[in-house]
């Protein structure tokens, strides 16, 4: 392992490590909320694609009821009839995604990095689109400061591979900022066209 990508495991499991220190009281505040609001499980758990194509187990906590389609598509507004009322807050203020700090600790995933998708997906993508499988996955990445929600799946793919093309430290410190900016201000929180062609087959309604 080089040099550069060591500091870059030691950085992820660094702010991963003190963020859950920190955020431990309110995962546990989060938990009771999910739990007294709606049956079923706390943390939502899924199959996806990590680095090298390897499948990996992604946390989140859950944000929709129990009876929905984990595979169906992803909500286009806090009206989804699928969203519990804790999920929706947690989803608008991306809070969903904090469990994602294990996945990190334990070495699937990065702070920064393209989104982890379904192992199904890799399938469709061109050789530029499989770019973003030389990489783990992160918690947040270049294209969820470029629109997230507001982006189609084209696009965010494209966004990864640039991303993959330019990552450096000074990139990922830039994505953090803007990501904590962008939570603050609840921006593109819901997915406004999944692709170009509007299909949703694999878009994930807990993506």
């Amino acid at each position: 392992m080089g040099f550069c990508n060591f500091r870059r495991v030691g950085f992820d499991f660094l702010i991963a490590l003190l963020s859950v220190l920190v955020l431990l009281p309110g995962f546990v505040v989060v938990a009771l909320a999910i739990k007294l609001g709606s049956m079923g499980p706390v943390l939502f758990r899924q199959q996806r694609a990590g680095k090298n194509g390897r499948p990996f187990i992604f946390y989140k906590f859950r944000t929709m009821r129990e009876d929905v389609n984990p595979f169906g598509p992803s909500p286009k507004s806090g009206e989804d009839a699928r969203l519990t009322k804790i999920g929706r807050f947690l989803r608008e203020y991306s809070l969903d995604e904090l469990p994602q700090l294990f996945n990190v600790l334990k070495g699937d995933m990065s702070i920064v990095g393209p989104r982890p998708l379904y192992m199904s997906q890799v399938s469709e993508w061109n050789e530029r689109q499989k770019k973003r499988l030389l990489v783990k996955p992160g918690l947040t990445g270049l294209a969820q400061i470029s629109g997230r929600g507001g982006l189609t799946k084209e696009q965010k793919l494209e966004l990864d591979a640039q991303y993959v093309e330019k990552a450096s430290f000074r990139e990922d410190t830039k994505i953090i900022l803007l990501t904590i900016i962008n939570v603050f201000s609840r921006k593109d929180v819901y997915e406004k066209k999944y692709s170009e062609t509007e299909e949703t087959r694999g878009a994930g309604n807990e993506s």
